[in-house]
């Protein structure tokens, strides 16, 4: 009986040592493979023969211990080694390496594995995926670039496909304006030289609700034809603070009146009023075009020098499907606008990234013993109104010639003519100084932050997974996120090959989390984590496996020794 069991000990022993061989191999072959986790085995006994139990001591003996022979040994665990292996530097942006606990969850036909391994790339479809070919999961974005974490989905980097531009929201002015100049006190004033009627001949002054096609001069004579005539095409190209401003045309209808003309030069000259609530008036009048009480064309403008309005003889033209010829309306200027000024001109952009041109114009508007107030008018011809005039606004500055109030302003371009959404605009004054060296004003754009369009040229990760793509134009926008799953027993995970795990019946529903929180490691990008095997340890284990296996046969070929004395003993 004893010589058989020694038999099936030793026999069990070289099994168990087999096994260990076989894991110490495997680890050894993958000490190269990315990510991999090595593993260890974990023995224990088995039943023993009891020969004796053992007695309680008495009065007379002193009790004896239990005889027992052990059985051999079996598997108690086979352990994965789930510490942190060796990071170290790739060339390859999209590799990832976790730093801390967690894994990579990758999505194919039978579903979702799991892996340390962070070699990936993206694909065909701008995918980003595992060299298995399963796709790497995490939080998308939507159309605005916004995470949404409610489900995960293959993170997509479409590189040299995606194009975006971001509409300008900000725009911040910079330069001095010079406190101590001249005050604006007055706004040009210009009158036609002659009055307008409603017959030829002069009789009937015209209001703004004459036809066009029935407006004459007081000068006209009886017999001349009116002005205008249907399917004539005026067209209105003025100059203001010297410089020739963007023209608009009129189609003259059978019912175009004489108030749309005037609306039409007003628009085109870009002035600002509001009923005299903050803009000064001249003389109690807004300023504006309109027809005075004789008939006469008059035109007020903004006051600063800058926003002096010149017309001239051929500023006005008429094309009436053959010939062109200038519009004789002749005016005189009653008063120049004066005052301390200064102008920009700067593109912003909208959400197709379309280019918006925007004049800004201020002027010195008050003085006082401890500060000076400017105000600013913000115009754009293209601004989808006919009126290019978007808003306007003052600002303060104190003694010292920093800005006291009215820093920040906001106005609006309409771009209802095109694809795009309308502009909301924030524009900062707060860097403007009111001490200029030069006895001149300057004001320039220093920041906006808006774009053209640009096309994603590459991408970064962050330590939290957030994908930033990064476009030719400076853009960064949020590409996606790549998460983690955590279990509460990672040794309960089944392998799956390809360095993958699956989810397994003692591991814990995975438990998905953003890199950097509720015990998640942390991401580095452009990183690959190595085998934790350990080369030493293992080679050192393999001679100590070897060894116990040469013991168990010693045993085994003992007790053959054995067995063959008792046949000789029997013959």
């Amino acid at each position: 009986m004893g010589l058989t069991s020694a038999l099936t000990t030793s026999l069990n022993g070289l099994a168990l040592n087999e096994q260990t061989i076989d894991v110490l191999g495997n680890n050894i072959a993958n000490a190269g493979t990315n990510g991999y986790k090595s593993s260890r085995v974990l023995f224990q006994t088995q039943l023993s023969r009891t020969l004796s139990v053992g007695s309680r001591p008495t009065a007379n003996d002193g009790g004896t211990n239990p005889r027992q022979i052990g059985l051999g040994a079996t598997t108690a665990a086979i352990i994965k080694d789930f510490s942190q292996g060796s990071i170290t530097n790739s060339k390859n942006p999209s590799d990832l390496a976790i730093q801390g606990d967690g894994f990579f969850i990758l999505n194919g036909r039978d579903g979702n594995v799991y892996t340390r391994a962070g070699n990936f790339n993206l694909n065909s479809e701008d995918i980003l995926t595992a060299a298995n070919g399963l796709r790497v999961q995490g939080y998308g974005v939507d159309e605005d670039f916004n995470l949404v974490t409610t489900q995960l989905a293959d993170i997509t980097i479409p590189v040299g496909d995606l194009v975006v531009a971001q509409q300008t929201r900000n725009i911040a002015m910079g330069g001095a304006l010079y406190s101590t100049g001249d005050v604006a006190t007055q706004g040009t004033k210009l009158i036609t030289d002659d009055a307008f009627v409603t017959t030829a001949g002069g009789a009937g002054i015209a209001s703004g609700a004459t036809l066009l096609t029935s407006l004459f001069k007081d000068s006209s004579l009886v017999g001349d034809p009116a002005l205008f005539s249907v399917n004539d095409v005026i067209t209105f190209t003025p100059r203001k603070g010297g410089r020739l401003l963007d023209g608009q045309s009129l189609t003259v209808t059978a019912g175009t009146q004489l108030s749309e003309l005037l609306a039409m030069m007003d628009n085109t000259l870009g002035i600002h009023s509001d009923g005299g609530l903050t803009i000064p008036q001249e003389g109690g009048i807004d300023p504006g075009v309109f027809l005075n009480t004789l008939g006469r064309i008059e035109v007020i403008g903004n006051r600063g020098d800058i926003n002096d309005i010149n017309i001239t003889l051929g500023d006005l033209v008429l094309n009436n499907g053959t010939t062109t010829s200038t519009i004789d309306f002749a005016m005189t200027e009653t008063q120049a606008a004066d005052g301390e000024s200064a102008i920009t001109d700067f593109i912003v952009f909208d959400s197709l990234g379309q280019e918006v041109n925007i004049k800004l114009t201020s002027y010195l508007e008050s003085r006082d013993g401890t500060s000076s107030t400017f105000r600013y008018f913000a115009e754009s011809s293209d601004d989808s109104d006919a009126d290019i005039v978007l808003g306007s606004g003052s600002f303060v500055f104190d003694s010292q010639g920093v800005i006291a109030s009215g820093k920040t302003d906001q106005f609006q371009v309409d771009r209802a003519d095109t694809a795009a959404s309308n502009m909301q605009l924030t524009i900062d004054f707060s860097n403007l100084s009111g001490i200029s060296g030069s006895a001149s004003s300057a004001m320039t754009l220093q920041t906006q932050d808006g774009s053209s369009p640009g096309t994603l040229s590459r991408f970064v990760l962050d330590e939290s997974g957030v994908i930033n793509g990064i476009f030719d134009n400076g853009i960064i926008r949020t590409m996606g996120q790549v998460t983690l799953a955590r279990f509460s027993n990672s040794q309960g995970l089944l392998e799956n090959g390809d360095t993958t795990f699956l989810e397994g019946v003692s591991s814990g529903p995975p438990f998905l989390v953003t890199p950097g929180n509720f015990g998640a490691g942390t991401i580095r990008a452009g990183a690959v984590e190595l085998s934790n095997t350990d080369i030493g340890r293992n080679l050192v284990d393999l001679i100590i496996a070897s060894t116990n296996y040469r013991g168990n046969a010693r045993v085994i070929s003992s007790v053959q020794q054995l067995i063959d004395e008792l046949l000789v003993l029997g013959r």
